[in-house]
């Protein structure tokens, strides 16, 4: 239907022409201040890209396991290691310096930061040991432990549960109806 395109104001104005319709109240007042009109969206909506986007990648790239550090955690403070390490790039190249010695140096740097998480955790074992006490659990835990301590309560509930494991015999049953099935049909 042709006719129903354009907004508000045409359609009425063709209706009316047409003479399918009386003519509005509102009519002579819109075409006089006619609504606001957007232009439309031609093609594909470009993708939103940052400055440090290139350099996150080639973090990713450099360092796989980092990936699954979360980088949209909406109630984190700190950016993922990935975006640290670009700003970091982009904020020495501001300062002059060239992009193979920048790249170097954030590298450096998250190396150290890397490993000083690790010293602390290894003393903070050790002080534990001299106390008597058990370990405490690791402040800074790989991405990937953590979420797979979120995941372990649906692991475990999946062998104590009473409806899933009604749902796991329900699918045994089918399973070796279908296999009794084809097996009695072949033979």
């Amino acid at each position: 239907m042709s006719f129903m395109r354009g907004d508000l104001l045409c359609r009425t104005r063709k209706v009316v022409k047409g003479l399918a319709k009386a003519e509005p109240v509102w009519l002579k007042a819109m075409e006089q201040a006619p609504p606001a009109t957007f232009p439309a969206v031609a093609g594909k909506i470009p993708t939103i890209s940052l400055p440090e986007d290139v350099y996150v990648k080639k973090f990713y790239k450099k360092y796989p396991e980092s990936k699954h550090h979360d980088p949209i955690k909406f109630h984190a403070f700190d950016p993922p290691p990935s975006r640290i390490f670009a700003l970091r790039v982009l904020q020495l190249k501001d300062h002059g310096v060239s992009e193979d010695r920048a790249m170097a140096i954030a590298d450096m740097e998250y190396l150290t930061e890397k490993k000083a998480k690790k010293k602390a955790y290894s003393r903070l074992k050790e002080i534990a040991r001299l106390q008597g006490k058990r370990p405490p659990p690791n402040p800074y835990p790989s991405a990937i432990k953590e979420i797979q301590a979120e995941e372990r309560k649906y692991v475990r509930d999946r062998f104590f549960n009473p409806k899933i494991l009604e749902i796991v015999k329900q699918q045994k049953a089918e399973a070796m109806e279908r296999f009794s099935a084809r097996a009695g049909a072949d033979w």
